[in-house]
C-alpha cells in the first residue's frame, strides 16, 4: 500500500507561510513542538489515517496510535515508513531521535525506544505537523488505498 509513486516539490517559504497556520509552519519548518494535552488529535480515537500536512504524504495510521500518557500523539510505527526518516537531535541538552517526513521534510516530532510491545516503539508526533483523514473521506481525499486497512 506504500506510495513509491508519491512526487512533491517544496513550496518556498513565503508560499508555507500562506497556506500553513502559524504553529503548523512553526512545528514543520522550524522545529518547533506544540503544547502537550492543547493539540488536535492527542486524544483522537476516530478510524483513519495520518498524512503530512505540508505534502499529504501518508505517515501514520490510527490502528497504531495509541494513549502514551505524553499528551501529543503517539504511534508503534509509521503506516508508510518511506515516507519517514529519522536523525540525531542533540537540541535541549539531550540525544533524541527526531521524525522528518521524507518529501517535505517536515519536522514531525521524535521516537523514543519506550513504547508498547512488541516494537517498543514511540513515535512521537505533533498535531500541527499532521492533518487526519477519517475513513469515511479516505476515497473522496484520494486515498482510497488505504480502506482495506478498516474493513473487518
Amino acid at each position: 500500500m506504500s506510495d513509491n509513486q508519491f512526487f512533491f516539490t517544496k513550496p518556498e517559504p513565503d508560499e508555507l507561510k500562506a497556506a500553513l497556520t502559524e504553529e503548523q509552519f512553526r512545528v514543520t519548518q522550524a522545529c518547533g513542538t506544540e503544547p502537550p494535552f492543547e493539540n488536535a488529535y492527542w486524544d483522537n480515537h476516530r478510524p483513519g489515517i495520518y498524512v503530512d500536512v505540508v505534502s499529504g504524504e501518508v505517515l501514520f495510521s490510527s490502528l497504531d496510535k495509541f494513549d502514551s500518557g505524553s499528551g501529543w500523539p503517539s504511534f508503534t510505527r509509521p503506516l508508510a515508513p518511506e515516507n519517514i526518516h529519522e536523525r540525531r537531535d542533540l537540541s535541549h541538552l539531550m540525544l533524541r531521535t527526531e521524525v522528518r517526513s521524507t518529501h517535505a521534510d517536515s519536522h514531525l516530532g521524535h521516537v523514543f525506544d519506550d513504547g508498547p510491545p512488541p516494537l517498543r516503539r514511540r513515535y512521537c508526533i505533533n498535531s500541527a505537523s499532521l492533518r487526519f483523514i477519517p475513513q469515511e473521506a479516505l476515497q473522496s481525499e484520494g486515498y482510497g488505498a488505504y480502506l482495506a486497512l478498516f474493513e473487518i
